[in-house]
């Protein structure tokens, strides 16, 4: 028995029904039988695999009308297993050694949180007295089936974690010792290489890089010799670098760039082929520079996958980014595992290395206010859960906060102004209409794994919040800071957040969140740039960190202002400057004064458009749970043939985008608040007409009218849901992209200036605003 299911063992005596919240004592191990799986050890993520699994009858036996569950995570997004088609994938059988009847069940909430998913069995005619056997076969491939999908991510101790109601009471209880299997990352499909985005010239920093399967899990199992090529003068980096089986990751220290310039690094592999590219790294003579963090996810001892302690070192040594924080929810945090994530950050935050931050997440139902972050500057804090609910002991439900309100009220009269609180949208969504307090609730978080959520900046704008924007992962896989959506109904690469601070500290994070100075990303390999937005002002204004809404703030002069500046500005005009630099090219930014949009500019213009059209499909259903849009189709494209064509943003490999003959697309996609879509290049296009088709929109348009402004198909209904074709160059290589623009500030109210960058790859970002007002 592993360290891991010792404890787990530990932990279950005495035994809580989750069913009824009745407390039981645990039966004795020897009365409730035993679990083997068959093979086991290292299976790769996302394979197909064929598995028997044999439950053992104890003393006890199970009697008529018993029942056996065998449950996987909620995170898994492991293949439902089917009873009805041989041949198919994920056939699988379930028989009694004694001939008892069984009925089969597979329900994917069948059982209590994280172990949701359940194949649940029960004798219906019949019973099992010790020693006789229940025998599942899983992803049987006897008759042509490939066998069971396993799911795509990585999992040291993946369970059949299985459950017994052998006196037929509706009490099941675990067994002692779980069959596990090793899930294992595949060999590398593609290699991702980073480096930092902003340093100051003279200052050290590391190539990272690592090699990922074609799901994203970083791969031990590279092997080659990669060239490297710098572009741009970096001083210490080796001609090339050996990658060898067992290290998830590799680095190139100490390398230096002692002058102001833009650099990124190619890697090259044995055939001298492109392989990777950094991101770009600007050095510049500057008071802040950038750090990049996913601060929201989960691991196992909630809802997510793997160990807490395996979570954050994740986020450092494989997903490279600077900082991290464990946002578990709370209802499932007891007292015991809130100490040990405690002890946990204060071992991993490592000042100028990496920041590890104390929080979790406050998880009230949406009607209580829905789900908020909370942060911490110091291990040893009281957490002010929302619920107990899934937590036996309750020592400390004196703390709980069962409204978003009842939680901000509670921080202010504790006089914790030092905790930091983000809204956001996972699957309860955060009615800031129902409770905000800025002196807290600093951002909202605008994307994660669960999609994009524009409209939750949106009603803080409409109700005249100042607040910052973030971007995290909000995973339950294991891989904070690189975290793929997998074969599961989580539509989005999980994204990031670029702090822009003076040192890598927690609490000069902390200040970068109060002050808002902060641009959250879409995430994924191009997900990290270098974004300047600022603001330059005619005449003096007051420039405000902490919001004087809110009651006393310090101001100063001001002549200029950075993203989540708010600045007092009696009189006097407003220019901001904006200045990118990306790892693909630049399609388009947009300018917003609050909602709405100010202007679109895009790097090229009419005259450099050629016959490559884009067309999009984006939004959601609503803002709960279940905000899958399906926008499965075809197009046609009629008088044209298809020269090539392009998926946008297929995160999911089972969506799919495939050619039908000279003319025609056929794809499965969804979007969960994000956008996808395809490019399309095409050959006698000038009388051609576009036939598009899906379950939401549908429409005919001639390739003649679809130009460099969007056509757009509407079909909004509680959020947008729309398509929109347009065109671009042929090529277009611009990643830098720099202009100034002169900005009309409403005399009554906020004016929040922020920008909306979109790549050509399909990765968007979005600035803090600075928020700008006239009259006190």
């Amino acid at each position: 028995m592993t360290d891991k299911h010792a404890a787990a063992t530990e932990a279950a005596r005495p035994w809580e029904d989750m069913n009824s919240g009745v407390i039981l004592h645990a039966i004795p191990d020897h009365l409730l039988g035993r679990a083997e799986i068959s093979p086991a050890g290292r299976l790769e993520a996302g394979s197909y695999a064929s598995f028997t699994l044999t439950y053992t009858a104890g003393a006890y036996g199970i009697d008529d009308s018993g029942s056996l569950r065998i449950c996987f995570r909620f995170a898994s997004d492991q293949s439902a297993p089917q009873f009805d088609d041989p041949k198919g994938a994920n056939y699988c059988t379930v028989e009694a050694s004694n001939g008892a009847v069984l009925q089969l069940r597979w329900d994917p909430k069948a059982n209590v949180r994280p172990w949701d998913r359940t194949l649940w069995i029960k004798v219906v005619k019949g019973y099992l007295k010790e020693g006789d056997q229940i025998v599942v076969r899983f992803g049987i491939t006897d008759h042509g089936g490939p066998g069971m999908r396993l799911q795509t991510f990585c999992e040291e101790t993946f369970e059949f974690r299985v459950l017994v109601d052998p006196i037929a009471t509706f009490n099941f209880q675990p067994l002692p010792e779980q069959p596990i299997i090793n899930i294992a990352p595949g060999a590398p499909e593609r290699f991702v290489a980073v480096l930092p985005t902003r340093r100051r010239p003279g200052e050290a920093f590391a190539l990272k890089l690592k090699g990922e399967d074609k799901w994203g899990n970083p791969s031990d199992l590279c092997q080659t010799r990669l060239t490297l090529e710098a572009r741009g003068p970096i001083e210490g980096l080796p001609a090339e670098m050996e990658l060898s089986p067992g290290p998830f990751a590799f680095e190139a220290p100490g390398l230096v760039v002692r002058e102001p310039a833009d650099v990124s690094i190619v890697l090259r592999g044995p055939d001298g082929e492109v392989v990777a590219e950094t991101n770009p790294l600007r050095v510049e003579e500057t008071k802040l520079v950038h750090f990049w963090g996913d601060i929201h996810g989960q691991s196992e001892e909630t809802i997510g996958t793997g160990s807490a302690r395996a979570y954050f070192a994740f986020a450092r040594d494989r997903a490279f980014v600077d900082a991290c924080g464990h946002q578990g929810n709370d209802f499932q945090i007891t007292d015991e595992f809130w100490a040990e994530l405690n002890r946990i950050t204060a071992e991993f935050d490592e000042p100028g290395k990496f920041v590890a931050l104390p929080g979790y997440e406050w998880s009230g139902n949406t009607a209580l206010g829905g789900d908020r972050n909370v942060y911490f500057p110091a291990e040893g804090r009281i957490i002010r859960r929302s619920s107990h609910a899934l937590i036996e002991d309750r020592a400390t439900a004196k703390y709980d906060c069962p409204t978003a309100g009842a939680l901000f009220a509670a921080l202010a009269e504790a006089e914790e102004f030092d905790v930091v609180c983000f809204a956001h949208c996972g699957g309860r969504y955060a009615d800031i209409e129902l409770a905000h307090d800025g002196r807290f609730e600093r951002s909202v978080e605008v994307h994660s794994s669960w999609g994009t959520f524009e409209w939750l900046l949106h009603d803080a704008l409409r109700l005249g919040y100042r607040v910052g924007v973030v971007a995290n992962s909000d995973g339950h896989k294991g891989r904070p800071g690189a975290s793929y959506p997998g074969a599961g109904k989580f539509g989005a690469i999980g994204g990031l957040t670029c702090y822009l601070m003076e040192e890598l500290s927690r609490p000069a994070l902390l200040d970068c969140l109060r002050k808002r100075r902060h641009f959250g990303t879409t995430g994924g390999p191009s997900g990290r740039m270098v974004i300047d937005l600022k603001a330059r002002f005619d005449q003096e204004g007051t420039l405000y960190h902490d919001d004087p809404a809110l009651g006393p703030a310090e101001g100063r002069p001001a002549r200029d202002a950075l993203m989540g500046d708010i600045v007092h500005l009696p009189d006097g005009g407003v220019e901001i400057d904006v200045d990118i630099v990306a790892s693909s090219p630049v399609e388009r930014v947009d300018i917003f004064n609050g909602r709405d949009l100010v202007e679109t500019l895009r790097p090229y213009g009419a005259a450099d458009l050629g016959p490559r059209i884009r067309v999009l499909w984006e939004g959601a259903e609503y803002r709960g749970r279940f905000r899958q849009v399906v926008w499965d189709g075809e197009a046609r494209f009629k008088g044209a043939k298809i020269r090539a064509a392009s998926p946008v943003n297929f995160f999911n490999r089972d969506k799919t985008l495939s050619r039908v003959g000279d003319d025609g697309l056929r794809w499965d996609a969804l979007t969960t608040g994000n956008f996808g879509g395809f490019d399309v290049t095409l050959d006698g296009a000038e009388d051609a007409v576009l036939e598009f088709r899906s379950p939401l929109v549908s429409f005919e348009a001639p390739l003649a009218e679809i130009g460099l402004e969007d056509r757009i198909y509407d079909a909004s209904g509680e959020l947008p849901r729309f398509v929109k074709a347009f065109r671009l160059p042929e090529e277009n290589a611009e990643r830098r992209f720099s202009f100034t623009r002169r900005i009309d500030i409403r005399p009554e109210g906020d004016n929040p200036i922020y920008i909306r960058l979109t790549l050509e790859d399909g990765a968007r970002a979005w600035t803090s605003p600075i928020y700008l007002f006239r009259s006190s």
